[in-house]
Formats: structure tokens, sequence, C-alpha cells
């Protein structure tokens, strides 16, 4: 008898402004795979680094990933709001889409993606936050598919990419 790997329970419903106006729901992406990545505009490194890595992952993918979403959520709804995040977010390939949660959405939100994050007080009085690096893959179902890790190899990414639009 073959032993089952039990699946990894990451991810949950959510419902979220965007960036591109109104809400996500998660509901509404039944049928496609996505990838979520949480971070912050005031990020240093690496979120702008995993956005224009994904950005150009988007672009080799060409129309293979031409309805593949990717959705930027927010650690930081103090200082991210759904305009701020829209003008971040025009420096990214299209198909990237900045969430933003309510305060009291996002500890919720963030269990349920097993994401930490933290505010970091700063030595000018301001503050930075800690936060998960992974870019999280769905499949179809809404189930947790894999990790684009930071600094991964694009070739591995691109992989693992094509494996999730394919429906493996």
């Amino acid at each position: 008898m073959t032993e089952r790997i039990p699946s990894v329970d990451i991810g949950g419903p959510f419902r979220l402004a965007s960036s591109k106006g109104g809400y996500v729901d998660s509901h509404d992406l039944a049928g496609k795979p996505y990838a979520v990545f949480f971070g912050f505009t005031h990020c240093p490194e690496v979120c702008p680094t995993a956005l224009y890595e994904m950005s150009a992952l988007l672009e080799r993918l060409g129309d293979d990933a031409k309805s593949f979403r990717v959705f930027f959520i927010t650690v930081d709804p103090e200082r991210d709001t759904a305009e701020m995040m829209k003008d971040y977010m025009a420096n990214f390939d299209p198909r990237i889409e900045g969430l933003v949660p309510g305060l009291a959405q996002l500890p919720k939100l963030a269990a349920d993606f097993r994401v930490h994050y933290a505010k970091v007080p700063t030595s000018d009085g301001g503050y930075t936050m800690d936060h998960t690096a992974s870019i999280f893959l769905m499949d179809a179902d809404g189930r947790f598919a894999g990790t684009l890790a930071y600094g991964e190899a694009a070739d591995m990414r691109e992989a693992k990419l094509r494996k999730l639009l394919a429906g493996r």
C-alpha cells in the first residue's frame, strides 16, 4: 500500500481591496491557478526584487501565462492604501495586482497563509516590516501547490510555474 502524503493547509478565503479598483474575492478565482506574495511598498530590497523577477518570468512565459494572476498583498495596510499600491504596481507586469487587507483582516489572512510579518522600529522613529519572502503558488482549486523562494534560480521558478499552469 502506498503511503499518502497529507497536503499542506496553506491559504484561505479572502476579499481584499484591489489596486485596480474594487475587490478581489478568492471565490472568483476558482478554476484558475494564481500566486500570492506578501510584502509592502516601502520594502527596500526583497519586495521590488521579487516583483521584478516575477514580471520577467511572466514575460518569458508569454501567452502560456496570459490569464495567470499574481497578488501582492501588503503586510503594511497602515501606509499601503489601494491608491499607493496602484502607483507602486505600475512598475511591474500588469498581471500583478496589489491587494490591501483591513487591519483587522491581516492577522487571520497571514495565519491562513502561514506568513510571518512584524513591524520593526527604525532609528529615525519610523518603522519597516519583517515578512515572509516566499511567493505562494495556488492551484486551480485554490489549494497550495508550492512556493517560489526568494533567490531561487530563474529556471527552477519557470519550471514550477509551467507545471502549475499545465495543471500538474
